[in-house]
């Protein structure tokens, strides 16, 4: 047995992509239209499994989007309490944070103890950030910084 991809449905393509490739800085490895099925598939990969995403197609995250119907309705999701979060390892917590307060991203749990913290897509999916190694020391505004809504 060997690991594939985890898969989330997502409502708008270009808010999604500018999400998980422009601020979370996943790389698109490929991308499937399905006319019949009315679907789009778009798979991503970290920098450190991207030459494995693309030689084995995996481990990769799958977007799912469902295209509207034909009155143009989309589809709405919920999340159910039984899908958790996606974790990744970053280099440094901190930067990693810092980068995506400055790109308007909602840090919901912040890194206070120079490990962990955890973020949300879009649409509403939850990913934890963990500090690759050993913790960071603890530093402001990190160990101070108060949580935010839920993760």
């Amino acid at each position: 047995m060997r690991y594939l991809h985890s898969m989330i449905r997502i409502r708008d393509i270009d808010e999604a992509l500018d999400f998980w490739v422009g601020k979370m800085g996943l790389t698109e490895t490929r991308r499937i239209d399905n006319e019949n099925g009315k679907f789009t598939l778009i798979f991503l990969a970290a920098d450190a499994d991207l030459d494995r995403a693309k030689d084995r197609r995996s481990p990769e995250l799958e977007l799912t989007y469902n295209w509207p119907d034909e009155n143009g309705e989309q589809e709405s999701y919920s999340n159910g309490r039984s899908f958790g979060h996606v974790a990744y390892k970053v280099d440094n917590i901190y930067e990693t944070c810092q980068k995506l307060m400055d790109a308007g991203v909602t840090i919901n749990r912040p890194p206070r103890d120079g490990y962990m913290a955890f973020v949300k897509s879009p649409d509403n999916i939850s990913i934890e950030l963990l500090q690759e190694g050993e913790a960071l020391e603890p530093a402001e505004p990190w160990k101070s910084m108060e949580n935010t809504g839920s993760w």
